[in-house]
């Protein structure tokens, strides 16, 4: 590596999510804060959650119901 052009690299750098959960990671920056990560993250934990706020998934799951019976 050429001297005096990369950022400095911290291996025990730490990141933080929001649910609570922390990891130590390499990064070139000391400390992280992320909103999601893998204990929290719906994929991951296999709970997921459909945000409904106006209805439109139940009137789609209404018409792929009415839909399979004709």
């Amino acid at each position: 590596m050429k001297a005096d052009i990369h950022p400095t690299f911290y291996p025990n750098a730490i990141a933080t999510c929001a649910c609570g959960a922390i990891y130590t990671v390499g990064s070139t920056t000391e400390s992280i804060s992320v909103e999601i990560c893998q204990a929290c993250h719906p994929f991951y934990t296999g709970q997921d959650k459909v945000l409904d706020t106006t209805g439109r998934v139940d009137k789609f799951k209404k018409r792929a119901a009415a839909a399979k019976k004709a």
